[in-house]
């Protein structure tokens, strides 16, 4: 694969290169839970971490089986980068959405928010805080957990809040790195 200026550039190649590089990294056509932990070396992460990726594979695995395949990873790949505001929104409250009932609590959010920050070695603001201000814009009922309806109204209702969870939730890193693979852990051992 040639040099790149963005992640853009290496979605914009044909699905033949695609497809050879999938079937490189995963000759079984299809990539496991644990071969994404390997892939983005996650040994030594908290518990938290380990439950967001956990998480993230699930939402990938749009069929279910335990697997992702390469249509799932095409599509996962173009959402992050390139999906609608919507579409990014659905797929955020899926991922909060842990127990999988249709609606977040204020704890399931900060557990996610906890593990990105302990993905991300990033600890600037306590995801506590985080949830707090995100509640008190959007759960307009006071309830404590917002529907999938309130929380993609609220967000788009409250720019700074879409702003920052999409830089909250910002794979960029981890594609690079499934989609650099080896190559791309190589050229980080030996700037």
């Amino acid at each position: 694969m040639g040099a790149h200026n963005s992640l853009d550039d290496v979605l914009e190649e044909d699905m033949h290169h695609w497809y050879t590089k999938f079937m490189k990294e995963s000759p079984s056509g299809l990539i496991t839970l644990f071969e994404l932990k390997t892939i983005l070396q996650m040994t030594g992460m908290t518990e938290e971490a380990s439950s967001y990726v956990d998480q993230i594979f699930g939402t990938f695995d749009m069929d279910g089986d335990g697997y992702i395949d390469f249509v799932e990873y095409i599509a996962a790949i173009s959402l992050l980068l390139k999906g609608e505001i919507n579409q990014k929104l659905k797929w955020y409250f899926k991922l909060f959405d842990q127990d999988g009932n249709g609606k977040i609590d204020k704890e399931e959010m900060e557990t996610i928010f906890q593990a990105i920050q302990d993905i991300t070695r990033c600890y600037d603001v306590p995801p506590e805080e985080i949830v707090t201000l995100v509640y008190e814009k959007i759960d307009v009922h006071g309830e404590g957990e917002l529907t999938l309806e309130e929380f993609i109204s609220g967000a788009r209702d409250h720019p700074d809040i879409t702003d920052m969870l999409a830089k909250m939730m910002d794979l960029t890193n981890v594609l690079e790195i499934i989609i650099r693979g080896q190559q791309y852990n190589a050229v980080k051992l030996n700037p």
